[in-house]
Formats: structure tokens, sequence, C-alpha cells
């Protein structure tokens, strides 16, 4: 097997005296689509929290393809190719669609200082190739006929597409979804679900975080499941399907 694409070590993240990720120890592997469930107070957004940047662990290491990132920004991260949705998306609502996803390739020339000055060409260069990728990568998702809209008028479940779209404007090998599913009408969710795996197939690496177990069952394997911080189960999605605490805890009953 591959080596793993991220690896935490021993991740603990406090609040205070509350512990919210417990010695956490897991293995993403290249190509797979892994679900990560458990209840709500669980640790599962903070851990993805952890992952991406946006907080920093109280203890134990994080790496990307054998890098140790601990502790690094969401932008350097993003730039390293680690992208992260999140369960309610938050699009710049008064600019246009493709306007929210040419905003996502970092270190643009027109966000220098003097690159409208003394650079100019090199910012026309650079806005017409972002968007002719915008526009090919809105196509992907199906919001190419939106493109002009507001952000903030499209539906619920375009704006997770939107996110999407967003991200892989940065060409990433790791997306973390918080909840793509969530709030999402059963035609988008279809669609949203063929859009991951068909990028699976093209060699993306999801985590995804997900309440439907439906969902997580028949598109995830591995599946790791946290309760209060710790890992209490990892393996594949049929072995979860019949794991006597995940069911009593969690799935209720047998997923078909």
């Amino acid at each position: 097997m591959a080596e793993p694409i991220l690896r935490t070590c021993g991740i603990s993240r406090d609040f205070g005296d509350f512990r919210a990720v417990d010695n956490v120890s897991l293995a993403i592997h290249p190509g797979t689509i892994t679900g990560l469930i458990g209840p709500n107070g669980a640790g599962k957004t903070t851990l993805f929290n952890v992952l991406t940047g946006m907080l920093k662990p109280t203890s134990g290491t994080v790496q990307l393809d054998g890098q140790d990132i601990t502790g690094f920004s969401p932008d350097a991260l993003f730039s390293l190719g680690l992208g992260r949705t999140f369960q309610i998306p938050r699009p710049f609502a008064k600019m246009s669609v493709l306007e929210n996803v040419m905003l996502s390739p970092m270190a643009q020339v027109g966000e220098r200082l003097w690159g409208p000055f003394f650079q100019s060409a090199r910012m026309r260069e650079q806005e017409t190739a972002i968007r002719k990728r915008a526009n090919e990568v809105l196509d992907f998702v199906t919001l190419a006929p939106l493109a002009d809209q507001a952000a903030g008028q499209i539906s619920g479940g375009q704006m997770k597409l939107l996110e999407l779209a967003r991200i892989l404007m940065g060409e990433p090998k790791l997306i973390l979804l918080d909840e793509p599913a969530a709030g999402v009408n059963p035609t988008l969710t279809k669609l949203l679900i063929e859009k991951i795996e068909e990028l699976n197939r093209d060699g993306k690496t999801f985590v995804i975080i997900e309440h439907d177990m439906d969902f997580v069952m028949q598109h995830c394997d591995p599946v790791i499941a946290l309760a209060e911080g710790k890992v209490m189960f990892e393996g594949t999605a049929e072995d979860a399907q019949n794991n006597p605490v995940l069911l009593d805890a969690y799935l209720g009953a047998q997923v078909e």
C-alpha cells in the first residue's frame, strides 16, 4: 500500500479544560474516500480545523506527503494541495459565481500593491488564464449557466458546488468536505456525489464528514468513527455496518 498522503500522530486539541480531540492518530491513503462519522460533539469539525490550519493542536503532529505541516496556515496548506469546504458555505455574496472562483488561486499579480502599475501585462495574462480555468471548473461542476449570477442568490446546494469549484482552482490532491450533503436536495446531492467520485477516479483523495449514513456506507471506504474526541472505529464500510458498537450508537440498524 502507498504511503499515507495524510498522517496524524497523537493529535489533541484542548479548549481550556475540555479536550475536543484526544490523541488521534490516523493514516489517510491516496485515492481513498474516507468517511468520518460520529455524533454531534465527537470532535469531527475540530479535527478538520486542526488538519487545515484553522486551529493549532495542543499536542501531536500532522504530516502531508511526509512533510510536517503542524501549525501551517490555511493559505500555506492550500498551496501545498490541501483544500477544505465548510458545512455552511460562505461565498462573497455580492460577487458573481465566476468572480468567487477566480479569487481562489494564490499569489495573483493583481493582489500585489505594485502589480497593476509595474506588471500590468503580466497581470492581464494571468487573469485571462485564471478566467479560462475558472470557466472550465464551473462547467465541470455544472454551474457555468450561473457564472454571472450573484453568489448569494444561488441555492444552498449550488453553494456547495461553488465551494468545491473554488477548491479545484488550487489543484488539490487532498480535499476535506464537511457535511457536503447537509441541506442539499436529492438531485444536487446525487450530482455532488457524481463529481466527488469522478474526481476520485482522477486521483483526488477525500475525507468527508457526513451524518447521512446511507451516503457514507455507499460511497466511503474506509470509515472512521469518533466519539468524545477519540477514534473508536476504523475499518471498511462493510465492517462498519456489522460493528455492534456503531450499530447501537450511530446507525441504529444495518444499512442495506
